[in-house]
């Protein structure tokens, strides 16, 4: 079992990590204030299982058969690339920024469609999954209890923290949705700042 200090560190080192922008944070961010909370709250779920996911194949080791296999890596790599590329350019095709497409139920996405954003957003970036191999033994100790047992503790955590804090962005996403509905030229600027954002980070990934 991980001790409470390791734990409550962990916990630091998770609440830093989030806090950085990234395209899991956009994602939520926009798709709760374009769609609402219930495609919001999809996302974040979307998100958790893929987090859940890469804590899994950590363990198992195919996070070290990705960096032993550059053209794997490589692969996953442009494919997380072209899959933000291709939300971002959603997301600037989009009428004011969505908020007209939401409120036309025929035009919406469907609840499972945000939910497999959020996985396909996340699981498709190497990257988080190598950040997992990195970061947890850091917090395992063989000598406080099977390495089984404090990989799932902190995997769980990982993945709850995780899902409360874009839980809580996309509360706040919700809070300002109606403000970007009276105003055309703020929504304008939102839906060029997150397709910006999102090629950015697509060109990060697919060329670092």
């Amino acid at each position: 079992m991980v001790s409470s200090h390791l734990l409550w560190v962990f916990i630091g080192a998770l609440a830093v990590i989030y806090a950085l922008p990234g395209p899991d944070m956009a994602v939520v961010l926009q798709t709760s204030a374009t769609r609402g909370m219930r495609h919001g709250l999809a996302v974040a779920g979307g998100l958790a299982v893929a987090r859940a996911t890469h804590v899994t194949l950590s363990a198992l080791g195919v996070a070290a058969l990705l960096r032993s296999a550059p053209w794997l890596y490589n692969g996953v790599r442009v494919a997380g690339g072209l899959y933000l590329t291709y939300i971002a350019i959603q997301i600037f095709r989009s009428p004011g920024f969505g908020l007209e497409a939401a409120s036309d139920k025929t035009a919406a996405p469907t609840f499972p469609a945000a939910f497999l954003k959020g996985v396909l957003s996340s699981i498709l970036n190497p990257k988080a999954l190598l950040f997992c191999s990195v970061l947890l033994p850091q917090f395992v100790h063989p000598d406080a209890g099977p390495v089984w047992s404090q990989v799932t503790e902190l995997g769980v955590v990982l993945v709850l923290f995780g899902l409360m804090f874009d839980v809580t962005l996309a509360c706040g996403a919700v809070r300002i949705s109606g403000w970007l509905r009276r105003h055309q030229k703020a929504q304008t600027v939102q839906r060029w700042t997150f397709s910006a954002a999102l090629l950015a980070f697509a060109m990060r990934l697919s060329l670092d």
